[in-house]
């Protein structure tokens, strides 16, 4: 296509459409024939499929004109996502020709991922197959909603309309089952055309609509220029004593003079010059284009790195929630290693959790746990997590940067949505807006403090789900140790948001901050020769690794371990109840996450022993590790 006619397609309205199908249910041929239907068979070009088909003694093939592999044309497959554009009467259609054999469902991703709408081919023959079910199962993953079907080879079936309504009800009960609802179910001959461009009265039974009709009142996606600026980089380069960052601009519009961050480091400055190669020097750029930037301070950033304007960055987490599909003949546990790829950034993860795992050929959903298994071509809620912070989006927000392949050995092995439902945005924990700060200079050393008292300071973190008893078994611990002449004290998380957090509600963000001040607080008043016992749910390992990290020494990670119908049962303030009634919202172990401690340092079982016992257990513990 010429640079002339792709101007031209620029101002007339796009759409993007994956077709997807069973092999051999017809989607080649459908795009070949609407070639033809459209007036955009090259001049020759009809006369040469016919020729090819009687070559290899077989009956017209509109499939030959898209199948342009020779592999293809030999296996009858096809193996690859190809872009097809065709002009129809005031739309202009890229038809994405995903592969329908199963073994090459990683390319049919390719090309669902960048579609606005998609049609989906049915055999009316032979109906409902288990790929129609994995498509269907990728279409709701991958969030396209536009869905046309095409009930194809009707011929095949005599033209029966009772046929017609079985395979109907069939595919409605398939997309029903996965939150799916087709926009029109049309039976269809690719073939012939019928019910294509031109309704069919071979038909007379359908309603009249064609694909035509449908496709005309799909919406295009939102221009990407409109999202949030991401500019994932490929790499830096040394040019002419300038440092040249060089990536495609995934989303949004880039300016010189711009504020930039860099995620994950962190790291800021400004856009100096926006270069191209082979090109002058411009001010501005926007999605799809491939761009070199120089900045204004040489801040050192990398491969991997995501540029986003400061006021709308993506989030960043050690821990990601996954929708994936698995395509590894070895199956995915928990524990395993894998890589996982966010645009052009690669980090080594593991599976934390496998929450759920789907059947996609029989579309029904099995609970996970730590013997759960997903096998090849299954799909599971899977979280994962990393040594350091992922830049990443929620898919629906920003594409380019919510979507992840998952890597083994070099080889693609599954690909996936992200989600951070239930998790907090890290970047805030990470931000330092404090500046000339100098460390105060204390004359009384800790080794003072700790022999005027007879214990060291130090902080025993009691972490569990509501209800586990946390804050009852720190408050016998502290009467017991005060009972001995410690300096002991309850940091409790009704006791704190009453005060220094009371800014504080119970988003994923603002437990992240509570639990951020509380663990500051404790280490301030460990410093001071204090035994801090903080009873907080505390909810993510993130967290409570800063706390750590606060405190340096000293430290030590407290599981008060009750199972979640223990805790419903105890549910002494009605929190569970009221959170199973929908009356509060983002409760753990209800409708938000709860980490449990990987290697607590004491584990204290409430559901077996008596408050009597568990204290006791504990300030056992604390004599062990702080007294002198």
């Amino acid at each position: 296509m010429s640079a002339a006619e792709t101007h031209a397609m620029d101002e007339r309205r796009q759409l993007r459409v994956v077709t997807l199908g069973h092999v051999d249910h017809g989607k080649s041929t459908l795009i070949g024939r609407l070639f033809h239907d459209l007036g955009m068979l090259p001049e020759g070009r009809l006369e040469e499929i016919q020729a090819v088909s009687e070559r290899r003694g077989m009956p017209f093939e509109w499939a030959f004109l898209t199948d342009a592999m020779k592999s293809e044309r030999d296996q009858g497959v096809t193996i690859d996502a190809a872009q097809i554009w065709l002009r129809a009467p005031g739309l202009d259609l890229a038809f994405i020709d995903a592969p329908g054999h199963r073994e090459f469902l990683r390319n049919m991703l390719t090309g669902a991922a960048q579609a606005d709408a998609a049609l989906v081919l049915v055999d009316a023959k032979e109906g409902v197959r288990a790929q129609t079910r994995t498509h269907a199962f990728l279409l709701s993953m991958l969030g396209v909603s536009q869905i046309v079907v095409l009930v194809n080879k009707v011929d095949l079936i005599a033209f029966d309309g009772d046929r017609f309504a079985a395979v109907k009800a069939d595919v409605d009960a398939v997309f029903g089952g996965l939150g799916l609802t087709a926009t029109a179910t049309i039976p269809v001959v690719a073939r012939d055309g019928d019910n294509l461009i031109q309704g069919s009265d071979r038909t007379p039974w359908h309603d009249g609509s064609t694909l035509l009709d449908v496709l005309r009142g799909f919406a295009p996606a939102a221009p990407a220029d409109d999202r949030p600026l991401r500019l994932p980089l490929q790499g830096v380069y040394k040019f002419d004593d300038r440092r040249l960052l060089a990536g495609r601009i995934a989303a949004g519009r880039l300016n010189v003079g711009d504020r930039l961050t860099f995620s994950p480091s962190g790291l800021s400055s400004t856009v100096a010059s926006i270069e191209a190669w082979n090109a002058p020097t411009r001010t501005t750029a926007g999605a799809g284009e491939s761009v070199a930037i120089t900045l204004t301070d040489q801040i050192f950033v990398e491969r991997g790195e995501v540029a986003s304007h400061e006021t709308d960055a993506p989030k960043l987490s050690d821990v990601l929630r996954g929708r994936i599909f698995w395509m590894n003949d070895a199956p995915l546990r928990e524990g395993d290693a894998v890589e996982l790829r966010v645009a052009t950034a690669a980090t080594p993860v593991r599976v934390q959790a496998i929450e759920s795992v789907l059947d996609t050929d029989a579309l029904i959903r099995k609970p996970g746990g730590k013997d759960a298994a997903v096998e090849r071509f299954q799909a599971a809620d899977v979280v994962f997590r990393a040594d350091r912070r992922l830049a990443v989006d929620e898919h629906e927000d920003s594409p380019a940067t919510g979507r992840f392949a998952l890597a083994r050995d070099g080889g693609i092995v599954g690909c996936g949505l992200a989600s951070l439902e239930g998790y907090p945005d890290q970047r805030r924990a990470g931000v330092v807006k404090s500046q000339n700060l100098h460390a105060t200079a204390h004359t009384v050393t800790a080794e003072q403090r700790a022999d005027r008292a007879g214990h060291r300071g130090g902080v025993l973190w009691l972490t569990g789900l509501s209800g586990a008893g946390k804050s009852t078994v720190a408050i016998a611990t502290e009467q017991a140790l005060f009972a001995r002449g410690w300096n002991v004290y309850v940091l409790d998380g009704d006791n704190v948001r009453r005060g220094l957090n009371r800014d504080l509600g119970f988003s994923p963000e603002d437990r992240a901050e509570n639990i951020r001040r509380v663990g500051e607080v404790a280490a301030l008043m460990a410093r001071a020769g204090v035994l801090v016992l903080s009873a907080f749910i505390s909810p993510y390992r993130a967290d409570r690794e800063r706390a750590r990290a606060a405190q340096g020494d000293g430290f030590f990670e407290v599981f008060v371990d009750a199972d979640l119908a223990t805790c419903e049962r105890r549910d002494p303030n009605g929190l569970y109840a009221k959170a199973r009634a929908g009356e509060i919202k983002d409760f753990t172990g209800v409708d938000s996450v709860y980490e449990a401690p990987a290697a607590p340092d004491l584990r204290i079982a409430t559901a077996d022993e008596t408050v009597d016992e568990s204290a006791e257990r504990l300030a056992a513990f604390a004599a062990a590790k702080f007294a002198l």
